[in-house]
């Protein structure tokens, strides 16, 4: 079969599989009913989407129009906690003031507040629904303003209160996600102090050693330890790709093999196509350094470290393993590593055997899931491996 028979193969393909989705969704949305749940839903998702962001003038701003689509009012504004407006979507911009204090008595009192006849003599017959906006733990984020036409009945109160309780669930997950990049940030802090003394102490009475006899080989460690520490230390994004964290690595085996020189052997088996892909930063470092600690410690002074990412579909599978003494599985399951996976069971490793491993599995798992966190392998005299699954590609997380 010739190329363009298969492309035009393919588009039929396409094309009929498409119209089957066309018929399906016109049967699905048909009566009335139908169409109205599907049009709530819509409205709602387009207003989920800035609240994510947090209650901001940007985001009330681009939220209001939806939010007043859904409470079927003649016009909505949104007010922050200090009853300061954010934004105003449609007619009557007027009754913005008198919204204003409305919504201050509403986030006072944690309770909807009405005005009837708000206004001039023109307004008489209309009322202003002032409804705070209640984050459960955390207080009252702001206010909507609905004005309607005639004395609100229960079923109007009761959209009103549930357009913002919805409203509320956007910005509570708005807050989840923002405590969860505070807590990854706090992370990164916490595995840079774990980042050996012992292996910058090494390091600098390393190159230290080579000012005299070798100046050239020094003030490429010098390099080398800069760039190292540089990396390290950044503070741009909470995430890299996989070919920045690799060169990293680079950096931290050439002063590790300046100082322990044939001793210390390194294999990298590294696939090109997943060199883009995105990891937690600094995810490597530790698998790399307690690899090196344990690898050598354990082995007469001398070991070698394999360093392979290998493509797995849609996900990008990256290990990191050493030669040395191993350890008993079942101290990995007897607590001090209860969260790592081992091959047979669930473990993480305690600061004193494997520095920031427990921190790293946090990461991934937050970042990608439970199906994510590290994998361990070992056993007294085989090494120890540990091993890590990535997605080649997830939404919402970039470098």
């Amino acid at each position: 079969m010739t190329t363009a028979v298969v492309a035009v193969t393919v588009s039929a393909v396409l094309l009929a599989l498409a119209l089957l989705v066309w018929s399906r969704t016109r049967r699905v949305v048909t009566t009335p009913a139908e169409r109205a749940v599907y049009s709530a839903l819509h409205t709602a998702s387009l207003a989920a989407r800035p609240l994510r962001g947090g209650l901001t003038d940007r985001s009330a701003q681009e939220a209001a129009p939806h939010l007043r689509e859904l409470t079927g009012g003649e016009a909505l504004g949104v007010a922050d906690a200090d009853g300061t407006l954010l934004a105003w979507d449609g007619a009557h911009a007027e009754l913005a003031e008198y919204f204003t204090d409305a919504a201050k008595r509403a986030v006072a009192t944690e309770r909807p507040v009405l005005v009837p006849g708000p206004g001039r003599a023109e307004h008489t017959g209309r009322t202003l629904i002032a409804q705070p906006l209640l984050i459960e733990n955390a207080g009252v984020a702001g206010a909507l303003g609905v004005v309607t036409t005639g004395q609100p009945g229960p079923g109007r109160l009761g959209a009103v209160a549930e357009v913002a309780r919805y409203a509320c669930g956007q910005l509570e997950l708005a807050e989840l996600d923002a405590s969860r990049a505070r807590l990854d940030r706090a992370e990164v802090r916490a595995l840079r102090a774990q980042i050996s003394p012992h292996f910058i102490y090494n390091a600098l009475n390393t190159i230290a050693s080579f000012v005299r006899t070798d100046p050239d080989r020094a003030r490429e460690l010098i390099l080398e330890f800069a760039d190292f520490t540089r990396y390290s230390f950044r503070t741009a994004g909470e995430f890299t790709v996989l070919a920045d964290e690799l060169r990293n690595i680079e950096r931290y085996l050439e002063l590790e093999r300046a100082r322990f020189g044939d001793a210390l052997q390194v294999r990298l088996q590294i696939a090109p196509e997943v060199l883009g892909v995105v990891l937690p930063f600094l995810a490597l470092q530790p698998l790399v350094e307690n690899a090196v600690r344990h690898g050598l410690g354990g082995s007469g002074g001398r070991g070698t470290i394999s360093i392979v990412a290998a493509d797995a579909g849609t996900d990008c599978v990256i290990s990191v393993e050493d030669d040395g003494a191993g350890m008993d599985p079942d101290l990995l399951r007897s607590g001090a590593l209860d969260a790592v996976e081992t091959g047979s069971g669930p473990a993480r490793s305690g600061e004193s055997a494997h520095v920031g491993l427990a921190n790293v599995d946090d990461r991934l798992r937050a970042a990608f899931g439970n199906d994510y966190g590290l994998v361990v392998d070992t056993a007294p005299g085989a090494g120890t491996k540990v091993s890590m699954r990535v997605p080649k590609f997830r939404a919402g997380i970039s470098a």
